[in-house]
């Protein structure tokens, strides 16, 4: 038994945690089994590693060791984790994946998106999602939202300068534009119920999917 894999992208602040939070709440509601997680993060070893990723005293870190550092949680986390429960037939819903490494270090950091995917290859072989959403909200309106959110504790990836996410942004258009089948955009600058609801749709056909 195979279950689906969905993940969400968007830049700082955009909502995916709320989002993805309603959607789990729906999708067990409707007697699914469901699991939601995150990256980097979702298991012990991965959630170390993300401790070293973003903290801010940890500015020096070079793009390289940033990248492997993603790649490596994403690995123990798939194995750990993401892959388990797809085998048991369970809708996993994940905040980030492989995407995030794509455009945060692939573009942003200026190691080529090529570059960044072959190491993310060998980490994910061939776990790639089955759905990605795109929560579309533009850098000045998820960066107000995390600076006004004091609940939101503030790492080493929120303290870049903006032109570091507006080219995150750009990153994900123009990956929509080259997974167009995988990669859904929503827009994010409306109440979190209504983007969420857009989803849950998104989701629905996926699972109706063989």
């Amino acid at each position: 038994m195979t279950g689906k894999f969905v993940t969400f992208e968007g830049t700082e602040g955009s909502g995916k945690t709320s989002i993805i939070a309603q959607i789990e709440t729906y999708f067990k509601s409707k007697g699914y089994p469901v699991l939601s997680t995150r990256e980097p993060g979702g298991i012990r070893i991965s959630e170390k590693i993300r401790d070293i990723l973003l903290d801010k005293n940890h500015t020096e870190m070079d793009p390289r060791t940033e990248a492997l550092l993603f790649a490596a949680s994403r690995r123990q986390h798939l194995v750990e984790k993401i892959a388990p429960a797809l085998a048991q037939g369970m809708l996993v819903l994940c905040d980030r994946y492989v995407d995030s490494s794509l455009v945060y270090q692939g573009i942003a950091r200026g190691l080529g998106v090529e570059e960044v995917f072959t190491i993310n290859k060998f980490a994910i072989e061939d776990a790639m999602p089955d759905l990605t959403i795109f929560i579309d909200v533009t850098p000045d309106v998820g960066l107000a939202r995390v600076f006004k959110n004091k609940n939101r504790e503030v790492n080493r990836l929120d303290l870049e300068q903006r032109d570091f996410y507006k080219m995150i942004y750009d990153g994900y258009q123009r990956l929509m534009r080259a997974y167009p089948d995988r990669i859904v955009g929503i827009a994010g600058e409306r109440p979190i119920t209504d983007v969420a609801t857009d989803a849950i749709r998104l989701i629905e056909k996926t699972l109706a999917e063989k």
